[in-house]
C-alpha cells in the first residue's frame, strides 16, 4: 500500500511539474519571433542647437547594438518588421546647485532624442515623435571636454534602454 501511494505521489508531482511552466525572459523582450524577424534603425541626425560631433554616430550604433545583443532580430537597411527613426533634438548644459556665492557647483548635461517607432506586424504598438531624455551631473569646476565622452556614453546607455523598453520590452 505504501509503495502504491509513493508511486501515485511521484506521478502526481511529475504531472504538476510538466503542466505548470514558468517562462522568464532575461532580456525583457516580448517579441513574437514567428512574425517579427527584422529591424531597421535609421541614422539619428543631430539637430540640437549645441552639437557634440560624435554623438549622432555613437547614439545610432548604441541603439543598433542593444537590439542586436538582446534580441534575435536581423538588422536590415530598409523595410524591417520593426523600424526606428528619429533625431537628436537636445544637448543642453544647465547650471545646478547654486552656492552662496551665486556660482554653480554642478552642471547638468541633458540629451534628448525624438523617436518614431513602427511595428509592421502590430501597428497598435507604433508611436510617432516620442521624446526620450536622460542627464548626468558633473562638478562645475571640471571642463565639459574632460567629462563629455564619459557622460555621453552613460546617457546614451540610459536612452537606448528607455527606447528598447518602450518598443519591444512592453514594460
Amino acid at each position: 500500500m505504501l509503495r502504491k501511494n509513493i508511486i501515485w505521489f511521484c506521478l502526481l508531482i511529475g504531472v504538476m511539474v510538466t503542466a505548470c511552466s514558468i517562462s522568464y525572459k532575461f532580456n525583457g523582450a516580448s517579441i513574437d519571433y514567428t512574425k517579427v524577424k527584422t529591424i531597421t534603425i535609421k541614422d539619428f541626425p543631430n539637430q540640437a542647437p549645441l552639437v557634440y560631433p560624435p554623438l549622432s554616430q555613437e547614439f545610432t550604433e548604441a541603439l543598433k547594438d542593444i537590439y542586436i545583443r538582446q534580441t534575435r532580430l536581423q538588422m536590415v537597411n530598409n523595410n524591417g518588421d520593426l523600424e526606428l527613426q528619429g533625431e537628436i533634438t537636445g544637448y543642453e548644459l544647465t547650471p545646478m546647485a547654486v552656492k552662496e556665492d551665486a556660482w554653480s557647483s554642478q552642471t547638468k548635461l541633458t540629451i534628448t532624442v525624438r523617436v518614431s517607432y513602427s511595428n509592421r506586424t502590430n501597428p497598435d504598438e507604433d508611436f510617432d515623435a516620442q521624446s526620450f531624455s536622460a542627464y548626468r551631473e558633473f562638478d562645475a569646476t571640471r571642463m565639459l571636454q574632460d567629462v563629455q565622452a564619459e557622460l555621453c556614453a552613460e546617457i546614451i546607455d540610459e536612452l537606448t534602454d528607455q527606447i528598447y523598453n518602450a518598443t519591444v520590452a512592453n514594460w
